[in-house]
């Protein structure tokens, strides 16, 4: 595995940039997938695939923007039939906790015939600090549908730590980990943190499926507010209300909490400018 790169799709994103850099920090051979990249990579542009799948041993897939795009499903079983043909030794799938379209693309890789790890994640708490939602906490403010319901929030270092795990170590193969935070967060809950680490009120603004996507609008154009609505509706009525022992099982410790994160991303300047 160390002579021949490992494919990291998504590398300009959360937890593809995250990834990449872990495993060259390891001194390992890392192929950044992106559009921009040396060898590009495009989701919608499969004559791109061919090239980015030559002599990898592994991939990590990360579909942007989510998983639950009309047409990603298929698109991530074409891919993983041709990393399967192009002798790929191993693929570690993300994707979203109690989603209907991430569990079909979950099926996909698991017949793929290609060894696999399925990293299934709760809700980012970097979404609020390099996401959709850090402008509403620049602004002071966590506008969030789904009442008081509660959600596992994880951090994306251990989704990467987990993944990266995955990736280059065989006793992962077959797993599937579910990776959540250590507690149970409402919104309003968040919002707390949000306001110690931060040092000023962030309020919990409880809002309408439809207001929270008016509120995406602006920032993050149609196409994004469209899937994170649809996502948040499809998983904030409660089904996610639990916690999961993925990054134990994976990593051997407990996962990050959130009061941990907010601490840290607020040291690091995150919301450094908020008003």
């Amino acid at each position: 595995m160390t002579n021949q790169p490992i494919l990291v799709l998504g590398a300009t994103g959360k937890t593809g940039a995250r990834i990449a850099n872990r495993l060259e920090a390891r001194g390992l051979p890392v192929r950044r997938g992106s559009r921009n990249a040396p060898i590009p990579f495009d989701w919608n542009v499969p004559d791109t695939w061919g090239a980015v799948l030559d002599g990898v041993s592994a991939v990590y897939i990360s579909y942007y923007p989510d998983i639950a795009v009309p047409g990603a499903v298929e698109t991530v079983a074409a891919f993983a039939d041709q990393a399967r043909v192009a002798g790929v030794g191993k693929l570690v799938l993300l994707t979203g906790r109690g989603e209907y379209h991430a569990q079909r693309a979950e099926d996909v890789v698991r017949n793929s015939g290609v060894p696999f790890t399925i990293v299934r994640a709760a809700w980012f708490a970097q979404n609020f600090s390099e996401g959709a939602l850090h402008a509403p906490v620049m602004a002071g403010v966590l506008p969030m549908p789904g009442g008081d319901v509660e959600e596992p929030i994880v951090d994306v270092d251990d989704i990467a730590d987990v993944a990266m795990a995955a990736l280059t170590d065989p006793k992962h193969d077959g797993e599937t980990y579910e990776v959540t935070g250590p507690h149970l967060m409402t919104f309003a809950q968040m919002a707390e943190a949000l306001s110690a680490a931060i040092g000023r009120q962030v309020a919990h603004v409880p809002i309408s499926f439809e207001d929270f996507h008016a509120a995406l609008l602006p920032s993050q154009g149609e196409m994004i507010a469209d899937v994170l609505t649809e996502i948040a509706r499809e998983t904030l009525d409660g089904r996610n209300a639990k916690l999961a022992d993925g990054v134990e099982r994976a990593l051997g410790r407990p996962p990050r909490d959130f009061a941990t994160f907010a601490t840290e991303a607020a040291r690091s300047g995150a919301w450094a400018d908020a008003a």
